[in-house]
């Protein structure tokens, strides 16, 4: 016997058992069961089918919603088996009849199979999509087909595990699932559901539906005002939030700043007087081809925060993002502001006027 000698086949009643019914055909091929004997345990009335191109279901029945997204994985994804001839791959520890673990490589559940998985209430349950999204790179040799569609990338985002799934980050599921609906309501929910739920703030959604030229679209558009409205109202909340389990002294809300008899210096979203300190949000949306110093809502906000800062008012410049990962580091800030206010020279006089 030579490392050219085919294995003998193990009996198949032990893959029944495994923890994952679906195994691809060099899965099974690595655990003794060759290609003709896997088609023939697919025959009509047989205990297994075929679900997608050379990946397998161990069972008669309909395949359920995890099922068909490990199938698609399996379809679309690279394994890496380290293998040495005529040796099997090991199986699971402590299972000696447990099937191969898959680890997939250069494919992400994305679109509504990633939101679904992300825990999106307005995305539907996986076993009632008609496809299931996933990412490969642009180079893969491989086709949509059945219930999966392969959408193409340059280059893959960094995934995130869940439950061992590697799923694309909420932006690029959002831009990816946005690209396939044509129903304004649902965009609209999905979009909504993204920032209120703490998902991702609506700048990281805006510039991947941007990136993925999406912004066209006159229900996209429409979805991304009520987007952009509802993340300003959640930032003000926890700005308010901020300063209350901060222990800070109350500021003035949402005031508009002006030099006695003289020019609008711009609004503010909290203000303390006694220590001419300033809070402002940074909720721009990025734009279309903008960037830093090309954008004019960029400069326009360096342009007032450097007028504030030479009349002698600390502006402390906060974005949703910070408020939502870092609240305790963002209040921190602010009072580190007002208790350096002694040290400055006095602040030039400026009206205070609600906005």
């Amino acid at each position: 016997m030579n490392h050219n000698t085919p294995l003998s086949p193990r009996p198949l009643r032990h893959l029944v058992t495994a923890q994952r019914r679906v195994l691809s055909g060099a899965q099974l091929k690595a655990h003794g069961v060759p290609a003709a004997a896997a088609q023939e345990q697919c025959r009509a009335g047989g205990p297994w089918q075929q679900l997608l191109p050379g990946v397998f279901l161990l069972h008669p029945g309909p395949p359920t919603g995890e099922e068909r997204l490990h199938a698609v994985l399996l379809y679309a994804g690279r394994i890496p088996q380290r293998r040495v001839p005529g040796v099997p791959v090991q199986p699971a520890a402590g299972d000696p009849h447990a099937a191969p673990t898959a680890s997939y490589t250069d494919v992400l559940v994305t679109g509504l199979a990633a939101l679904a998985l992300h825990g999106f209430s307005a995305a539907p349950p996986l076993l009632s999509l008609d496809h299931v999204d996933v990412l490969v790179p642009r180079t893969r040799r491989l086709r949509s087909t059945e219930f999966a569609r392969l959408v193409r990338a340059p280059g893959l985002p960094v995934p995130v595990l869940l439950d061992g799934v590697p799923v694309a980050p909420v932006p690029r599921a959002l831009a990816d699932a946005v690209a396939q609906l044509s129903d304004a309501e649902a965009v609209r929910r999905l979009l909504t559901e993204a920032v209120r739920g703490g998902h991702c703030d609506p700048a990281s959604v805006v510039r991947e539906l941007t990136a993925a030229r999406l912004l066209t679209r006159p229900h996209v558009v429409a979805a991304v005002d009520s987007l952009l409205a509802e993340g300003r109202a959640i930032a003000e909340d926890r700005l308010y939030a901020m300063v209350r389990e901060g222990g800070l002294e109350d500021p003035v809300w949402n005031v508009d700043l002006r030099l006695p008899g003289g020019p609008h210096l711009g609004g503010v979203d909290a203000y303390w007087p006694d220590h001419a300190v300033a809070v402002e949000l940074d909720t721009r949306a990025p734009r279309a081809g903008l960037g830093g110093d090309d954008d004019p809502l960029f400069s326009q906000y360096v342009r007032k925060r450097e007028h504030l800062e030479r009349l002698g008012i600390t502006v402390v410049h906060i974005t949703p993002r910070k408020l939502r990962e870092s609240i305790e580091q963002q209040a921190a800030v602010v009072r580190t502001a007002l208790m350096a206010s002694g040290d400055r020279d006095p602040a030039a006089y400026v009206v205070v006027l609600p906005r």
